[in-house]
């Protein structure tokens, strides 16, 4: 993958309830470039990602080095939500620019850059899709009863509480980040993988030296701890209030581009200090609708689609942080339902109950839908 373009499919014709509100969106101007913007936002990213490190070395043998820790994790945060825009072309046009730009940010966090492309493509082309959005694989946790039925091993042991384990687990996030960016490394179809690998190992080598160098080993152990164990949460906590708790379709259930985009994603009203802390992302129905569209243009979209959405007559969902996180815990909990129910070992298969009763295709019974205007 060379970025993260998701466009609507041919089928969309030029008359499409898509298209119609392409038009709408480009006649206000929307779609333009914010060069300006993201010159400020970068360089004080930037600015901020020197001066946690700058801190660190002048605390140094320090417990105040925790509280460096902290910041530090909330500035990888950022780091990664500008790596987000550059891999969607929101920043630059070229490709060349938003490859090099992108790689050089994920980089500086750790991020095997060209796997998060593929698998950050594959959940906008299909987002909340069982069958082919890798964020609802359930890999640790179970997204729906059906995931929960044949779930096998941890999935099984770990889904029965996974709404109380869920903000907990987080903090393992940041790991699973490098982890998972060290695993594609080895896969042969990951273009420019040799890269990555070189960016990836430079980047641990860097931070664990510097850890090392300068802190005793206890004291760098438990700054390593709370630096990723932050940024993990930071991080989980970006994009837990998006999707999570929204209806989940299956492979055969594709509603058109509209549908399949707005009715997978929540919006999460708040003011400018939102959107800072939250990269934009808490306008997600609309960035799922438009990924190019520059963060800051967000928010001015939001009312033009909303309408159009109410028009439509399609459920079109915004709600508050703590209420969507409220929201995803309770479809969490229900997910795993079966597995609290049916007390067989974590070890054994489901057999046949777990193939009983399967749901309404391309819906989730359990997930909230109350509407906040």
């Amino acid at each position: 993958m060379t970025s993260v373009t998701v466009r609507a499919p041919r089928s969309e014709s030029s008359g499409s309830d898509f298209a119609r509100l392409s038009r709408k969106i480009a006649d206000a101007g929307l779609l333009g470039r914010r060069p300006g913007y993201y010159t400020l936002r970068i360089t004080a990213v930037a600015g901020l990602y020197a001066t946690g490190w700058i801190a660190f070395a002048l605390v140094g043998r320090s417990w105040w080095t925790l509280a460096v820790a902290v910041f530090l994790a909330v500035v990888f945060g950022q780091v990664a939500l500008v790596a987000h825009d550059v891999a969607h072309r929101q920043v630059f046009r070229r490709r060349r620019a938003s490859e090099v730009s992108g790689r050089i940010a994920g980089a500086g966090i750790g991020m095997g850059y060209g796997w998060w492309q593929d698998k950050h493509t594959r959940h906008h082309a299909n987002p909340n899709n069982e069958d082919l959005d890798p964020d609802v694989d359930p890999d640790l946790l179970v997204w729906s009863q059906d995931q929960a039925r044949a779930a096998t091993g941890l999935p099984r042991l770990v889904g029965r509480w996974q709404a109380f384990l869920f903000f907990p687990l987080l903090t393992l996030e940041g790991l699973n980040l490098h982890v998972s960016s060290g695993r594609a490394v080895a896969n042969r179809s990951l273009k420019h993988r040799t890269l990555d690998g070189v960016l990836l190992t430079a980047h641990c080598a860097a931070y664990l030296t510097t850890l090392f160098w300068v802190l005793p080993p206890g004291m760098a152990i438990a700054f390593l701890a709370v630096h990723q164990g932050v940024f993990g949460l930071y991080l989980g906590s970006l994009f837990a209030p998006n999707h999570k708790g929204m209806p989940i379709l299956k492979g055969d259930d594709r509603p058109d581009f509209l549908r399949r985009q707005v009715l997978t994603s929540r919006n999460v009203n708040g003011g400018r200090f939102t959107d800072i802390a939250l990269g934009g992302l808490n306008h997600q129905i609309e960035h799922h609708l438009f990924p190019s569209m520059p963060s800051p243009n967000l928010r001015k979209a939001r009312p033009l689609v909303r309408r159009y959405c109410e028009e439509l007559g399609v459920d079109y969902l915004e709600t508050g942080l703590i209420a969507s996180y409220r929201q995803a815990l309770t479809s969490l909990h229900r997910a795993g339902a079966p597995l609290r129910h049916n007390r067989l070992p974590a070890w054994k298969l489901p057999g046949d109950r777990g193939r009983r009763r399967r749901g309404r295709p391309g819906t989730n019974p359990s997930s909230p839908r109350a509407r906040r205007r």
